[in-house]
């Protein structure tokens, strides 16, 4: 604004010059020293003008120096933040990458160990399964053992007792056999015993004895005889004519003592 207001003032002057040239010589004088004062007025106003124009241009140089500094600064401040920016991002990127390498590293590790960790329970599954299965053989085996074994000891038991039974029925029948034997043996004693008896009273032995139509040891009918007067014909013939009569020598001696003949 002072720069415009100082250039009027010097365009007034020089109008004011140029009317001096055409104004009547009477008012040169006056118009000269008016303009020489107006000149040294735009002069000074010139000056002051150049000096608020040397002001006007320090201070925008001052200005621009400062913006410069400033723009520079800002720049330099905004290119340090660029650069930090760069770095902090190449880092993180850096740092994400190494943490995501760390993590696929870690987690790779987890499922390797965690196969690995599969692999020996299923291996652990498969030698616990292995021996359930060796346990049940072994315990099958050792129940079939033990059943074969109470089978055995059964039938050894049976056949211990079979056998037994087998000997004390051979037992009872030999003991059975032997009384009977020995019955037999004591009747037989008797039967000879009344046989004897009743030989010695009809005879007294002799089988040549002779007492009518009776004859021999036991004085049977000659008739009873056949013909054959024989010692052994003559048992036989007695033991005939007796068990046919009388069931026993033992009930023909019974007979005898009632009667005194048979």
């Amino acid at each position: 604004m002072t720069f415009k207001h100082n250039f009027k003032k010097v365009l007034s002057a020089t109008a004011f010059a140029a009317a001096l040239v055409v104004a009547p010589a009477a008012n040169v004088s006056a118009a000269t020293n008016d303009a020489s004062s107006t000149q040294q007025s735009a002069t000074a106003t010139s000056q002051d003008q150049q000096a608020s124009q040397d002001q006007a241009a320090s201070q925008s140089s001052v200005a621009n120096q400062s913006s410069s500094t400033s723009t520079s600064s800002a720049t330099s401040t905004s290119t340090v933040k660029k650069v930090a920016k760069k770095k902090a991002t190449k880092k993180a990127k850096k740092t994400s990458k190494k943490s995501t390498k760390k993590t696929t590293k870690a987690a790779t590790a987890a499922v390797t160990a965690s196969a690995d960790q599969s692999q020996a329970t299923d291996q652990q599954g498969d030698a616990a399964n292995k021996a359930a299965e060796a346990a049940a053989k072994k315990a099958a085996a050792a129940k079939k053992a033990a059943a074969k074994k109470a089978a055995t000891k059964k039938k050894a038991a049976a056949k211990k007792k079979a056998a037994a039974k087998k000997a004390a029925a051979k037992k009872k029948a030999a003991a059975k056999k032997k009384a009977a034997a020995k019955k037999k043996a004591a009747k037989k004693s008797t039967e000879k015993a009344a046989k004897y008896w009743i030989a010695m009273r009809e005879s007294g032995g002799y089988y040549t004895a002779r007492n009518g139509s009776c004859y021999g040891r036991y004085q049977l009918l000659i008739s009873y005889l056949g013909g054959d007067l024989s010692k052994k014909n003559q048992e036989r013939t007695a033991d005939r004519y007796v068990y046919g009569r009388y069931g026993s020598w033992v009930n023909a001696k019974r007979f005898w003592l009632a009667h005194n003949w048979y």
